[in-house]
């Protein structure tokens, strides 16, 4: 009866990744890909997307593995942490995305064609008016509608960059899209 294998010691594989060993990486990936992939696939629910993550959180963990320190916690739920980071990272930016199939893309994109030859002025007009409206709103609904729109910030995000509770970026986006629309209007 064979003796039964070593543990994988996951500490020395993250410092020998942080030296520049190939051979670590690839090792630590036979050890935990499939588990992680699952991690990946539960938060993002697609599996090329989470075969996506898995293969830019190995590259995380190249890249990082001599940011792992063992005194705070293990190798393997750093691995993990990582990997779920990862996941996390691109199901965010996923909700801000809008699916179109090909046949409404083509159509918008004629459309709007069409409408910079002839609305152009238009345009410009709208633009004009709608700085102006901006320019109307206190500072915090300005900011707060400029993060939204323009940085595509959500809510919380937008909390922290002003420093403001979340309810009340809430109700400034609000009420400053209510003034837009009056003011537009």
């Amino acid at each position: 009866m064979p003796a039964p294998a070593a543990p994988y010691d996951y500490d020395a594989a993250l410092r020998a990744c942080a030296r520049g060993e190939q051979q670590a990486l690839h090792g630590l990936y036979q050890q935990e890909s499939r588990y992680l992939l699952g991690v990946a696939l539960r938060i993002v629910r697609q599996r090329a997307l989470a075969e996506d993550v898995l293969h830019d959180a190995f590259l995380n963990i190249w890249r990082r593995a001599d940011s792992f320190d063992a005194t705070r916690g293990s190798g393997k739920g750093w691995i993990y942490v990582v990997v779920r980071h990862q996941a996390l990272n691109v199901a965010r930016a996923r909700a801000h995305e809008v699916s179109a199939d090909e046949d409404t893309v083509e159509t918008l994109l004629h459309q709007r064609q069409g409408d910079d030859a002839g609305d152009a002025y238009a345009l410009q007009a709208n633009m004009g008016k709608l700085h102006d409206c901006l320019g109307h709103l206190d500072e915090p609904k300005r900011n707060s509608i400029l993060y939204a729109y323009v940085d595509g910030c959500t809510h919380s995000e937008i909390a922290q960059r002003l420093q403001a509770p979340l309810g009340t970026v809430k109700a400034w986006v609000k009420r400053g899209l209510a003034a837009l629309r009056e003011c537009m209007g």
